[in-house]
């Protein structure tokens, strides 16, 4: 209106008025304020037509903004993810689950360390990795035993370990039956034994404790009970500052054909209930002859190196 009525400057020093030609056009989108200032924005503030060229990424649910580049670096108190081994197909005459053991010749199992048993002398169940030799997970072995048990009997308490894939599926069954060791220790009743499952409730086999004067001598049985191999240890299992091997041999002890390597790690060997052992045996082996072998390895464990918490003398 103030355009429609004001009359043109007919002075020659005038500056040209640009306005008397514009054609008004249609009104523009309407801007919502901008919440927490009534009335529209404060003065310096520009409403934004457009989101800004970098946009603050913020997770749903969260309420803390990333200061980190997603995908670039890790962010704080994150969880360094745990690599498995790739999944194999189903193999012919395999258990399931041991589809991995036919692709593998060797196999670590690292026993974790458990502060609480140094700390307050409570026996706790026992929990180990099996990693390959690229250090992907392949099982994870937890032992499923009372309180009771453990702390009453220690080292020569019956147990159930419990072997599971990357599935949280239950593969394999090992079981260690009480055998009383207050009679005459080269007794057969006295003797150690285990017997592994896989499936659970379908034994494949038992590791059984012979009686030596000098050494670590075990037999590995199939589901039969008929002698298959044998484990032959050193005559010393509590070497310090070296490693202790368990061969595995055939029956007549020519052929040697694997070995179970309880691994030396300083003083977390001498001090930490924390084992490590190293398997091998030929790739070409019967799977459930892997299994036997990967199942004697705990049972080593629980008799040789399985250390108890140390306990308070009566006065």
């Amino acid at each position: 209106m103030e355009n429609q009525t004001k009359t043109p400057d007919t002075r020659p020093d005038a500056p040209p008025d640009y306005n008397s030609h514009v054609i008004p056009g249609p009104p523009g989108p309407t801007v919502p304020p901008l919440t927490g200032y009534p009335g529209g924005l404060p003065m310096g503030y520009y409403s934004p037509q457009q989101p800004p060229t970098f946009p603050l990424y913020q997770p749903t649910g969260s309420t803390q903004p990333i200061q980190y580049q997603p995908g670039k670096y890790p962010a704080p108190n994150q969880l360094t993810p745990v690599m498995w081994m790739p999944g194999p197909t189903p193999m012919l005459n395999c258990p399931p689950g041991l589809e991995y053991l036919a692709q593998l010749d060797n196999i670590h199992v690292l026993q974790h360390f458990e502060p609480l048993e140094l700390m307050t002398r409570f026996e706790t169940n026992n929990r180990y990795d099996i990693k390959n030799n690229t250090e992907q997970m392949v099982y994870i072995v937890t032992e499923d035993t009372d309180d009771f048990t453990r702390n009453a009997y220690r080292t020569l308490r019956p147990f159930v370990l419990r072997v599971t894939d990357c599935t949280g599926r239950e593969i394999m069954t090992m079981q260690r039956p009480f055998r009383c060791t207050c009679c005459c220790f080269c007794c057969p009743s006295a003797r150690q034994e285990l017997e592994v499952q896989c499936p659970p409730g379908v034994t494949v086999g038992f590791v059984a404790e012979h009686w030596n004067l000098c050494r670590a001598v075990y037999s590995i049985q199939n589901e039969n009970r008929k002698n298959v191999m044998r484990v032959r240890g050193p005559c010393s299992t509590y070497g310090c500052g070296s490693d202790s091997v368990f061969e595995v041999k055939s029956l007549d002890g020519v052929s040697n054909i694997g070995s179970i390597i309880r691994k030396w790690n300083g003083l977390l060997s001498a001090m930490g209930d924390a084992d490590h052992f190293d398997i091998h045996f030929p790739l070409d082996l019967d799977v459930k002859m892997k299994a036997m072998i990967f199942g004697a390895c705990f049972l080593i464990d629980f008799m040789y190196f399985e250390r108890s918490p140390p306990q308070r003398s009566s006065r």
